[in-house]
């Protein structure tokens, strides 16, 4: 079960920067975890799995999340976007996420 998705934007920079780094053999680890004040932080690099993480694949890219994870980041979607002109960067849409929004419909 994938307990998150990717945008075909977020594949494509994944795959590119595996093949740019030393790391890029590994799989992608995905993690988020809850502070004190409810917002959420979260984490995305490459890593060794260990016994009791959640492994799948997407698009050839192997993902690990850890049991501690699992609940928070079932149903989230990583996007790579343009936040700036210029900068891009991973968003996380998550439902789970006391502070999520859902992104606006341009069609209305």
């Amino acid at each position: 079960m994938n307990t998150v998705t990717f945008s075909a934007a977020a594949i494509e920079q994944i795959k590119k920067s595996s093949q740019q780094s030393e790391h890029g053999h590994m799989a992608l680890r995905i993690a988020a975890t809850m502070t004190g004040d409810e917002t959420v932080d979260y984490g995305i690099g490459y890593d060794e799995p260990r016994d009791d993480d959640i492994q799948f694949e997407q698009d050839g890219i192997s993902i690990l999340v850890a049991p501690s994870c699992e609940e928070l980041l079932h149903g989230a979607h990583i996007d790579f976007v343009e936040i700036e002109p210029g900068q891009f960067h991973f968003i996380f849409l998550n439902p789970n996420d006391p502070n999520y929004k859902p992104p606006k419909d341009d069609a209305s």
